[in-house]
């Protein structure tokens, strides 16, 4: 029977230069394969590790402050020095304590799953005070230890035998460095994640939003007070005494006078890349840089004129009057403040604006998107 039926045609060969019918994604089947792509580190993972690399190494700088911190809230004053004076800095310890603790939940928020969840300004606030007090930190200690080197240490103060011993310094300090190394390398990577789109921008892509003339009035307010400040910390930084207690006048510190000229540095840069954001100066540049500054400057602005006040700006209390706190110095403190709040308000206007009319724009997209969707669906219907 099957003789009887017509013979199989064979079928017809490929010819040798036919290109494979090309896949869904346009890529032929057959289509070789890189081998680098197949060996080469993912940027995702490799940013991935840095972060938790950043995060871990942030955890650990904090364990030696927060040891130490705990071993004089408990009564053992390890090379404090004099033990009297626990009693009197009991909460200045109990607060620089809780902020290195905080400091310990941010860097885990970089990494962990509840870290993205979290509402922005639990995140954003906490980083924006502790980008300002380490970045203060990490400019100033330089310049110390160039000054120590340049010129010598410090003169000891008469009646200073009982301060803080000499491993102190290094190991807290020290601590703070590394520590605002890699807790603000953590935070940029995780801020590359989350918000993307923010560092892209140039200074001419921000939108004259209705509130541009609410922002601009806080900025005219901001500059002048950061200019005060920067004239009143580069006096003192310079030696002078007006405004400070006698005990200051006596004896100035040098590491005291450094943090006076970086703060008078922080104000000058607060003011001016205000000014540059809210009026639109050099609309070509990338946001991201003006951005880094005015964060970082009013941060610090905010961060040591609060930590100042409550340590010991509105201290009074004195056997001598004329060693009490003065006014000046107290006003000072308050202007940086004030300063930094003002510098909040304007960014925290600004993007919730940007993130209002991003949410507007997604919602445009997905439903022009679904009305696209049902007319194709009533064309292949008809």
């Amino acid at each position: 029977m099957t003789s009887m039926l017509p013979p199989r045609a064979p079928a017809p060969a490929t010819p040798p230069d036919a290109t494979p019918a090309p896949a869904p994604n346009g890529v032929p089947d057959s289509a070789p394969r890189p081998a680098a792509a197949a060996t080469a580190p993912r940027p995702a993972a490799l940013v991935g590790r840095t972060r938790t690399a950043a995060t871990w190494t942030a955890v650990a700088a904090t364990v030696p402050y927060l040891g130490l911190k705990l071993l004089w809230l408990t009564g053992h004053p390890v090379g404090a020095g004099d033990t009297d004076a626990m009693d009197d800095l009991w909460l200045v310890n109990l607060l620089s304590f809780g902020m290195d603790a905080v400091a310990v939940l941010l860097a885990l928020s970089f990494v962990r799953p509840w870290g993205r969840r979290v509402p922005a300004g639990l995140v954003a606030f906490p980083m924006w005070v502790a980008t300002g007090l380490l970045g203060t930190i990490l400019v100033a200690l330089p310049l110390f230890l160039l000054s120590t080197l340049l010129l010598g240490p410090d003169q000891a103060p008469p009646g200073s035998d009982d301060g803080p011993s000499g491993w102190v310094f290094p190991v807290v300090y020290g601590g703070f460095a590394v520590q605002g190394l890699a807790l603000i390398t953590g935070f940029l990577l995780y801020a590359r994640e989350r918000w993307a789109g923010l560092l892209r921008d140039r200074i001419g892509d921000l939108p004259r939003s209705p509130t541009l003339t609410t922002q601009r009035a806080f900025a005219c307010v901001a500059a002048p007070l950061a200019a005060g400040v920067a004239a009143a910390r580069l006096y003192w930084a310079c030696g002078g005494t007006t405004g400070l207690p006698l005990e200051w006048q006596e004896y100035r510190d040098r590491g005291v006078a450094v943090m006076d000229g970086v703060t008078a540095l922080m104000a000058v840069a607060a003011g001016a890349a205000l000014l540059l954001l809210v009026f639109r100066g050099r609309p070509g540049w990338r946001l991201r840089g003006p951005l880094a500054v005015v964060w970082t400057a009013a941060g610090s602005l905010f961060g040591w004129g609060a930590w100042q006040l409550v340590a010991f700006g509105t201290f009074t209390a004195a056997p001598d009057p004329r060693r009490a706190v003065p006014g000046l110095l107290t006003l000072v403190e308050a202007a940086q403040v004030v300063t930094g709040l003002l510098v909040l308000a304007v960014g925290a206007i600004a993007l919730a604006e940007r993130s209002a009319a991003r949410a507007v724009a997604d919602t445009a997209w997905t439903s022009a998107i679904r009305r696209s969707g049902r007319a194709a669906d009533v064309e292949s219907a008809q």
